[in-house]
């Protein structure tokens, strides 16, 4: 199953830092997760959501060993 990471606002609103996921495609793990953690649902459009680092479309597959990140946009300076 792909392992979801969630970052700063992203972790706060699903209330950890890591999950394991049994979606098959990027956009059903994407609905998925938003619909599970409501919070998550208003910052998720604006998130990266890479897939072993990669940003990919929401068509692509995941495998068991797929870990994917969620980063909220970031401030710095």
């Amino acid at each position: 199953m792909p392992t979801v990471r969630y970052f700063a606002a992203a972790e706060e609103a699903v209330g950890r830092d890591e999950e394991s996921r049994a979606e098959t495609t990027l956009g059903e793990l994407r609905r998925a997760v938003a619909a599970e953690h409501p919070g998550l649902g208003g910052i998720l459009p604006r998130c990266a959501v890479l897939v072993g680092g990669e940003r990919v479309a929401d068509d692509t597959a995941l495998a068991a060993t797929d870990v994917v990140d969620v980063l909220p946009p970031f401030a710095g300076g």
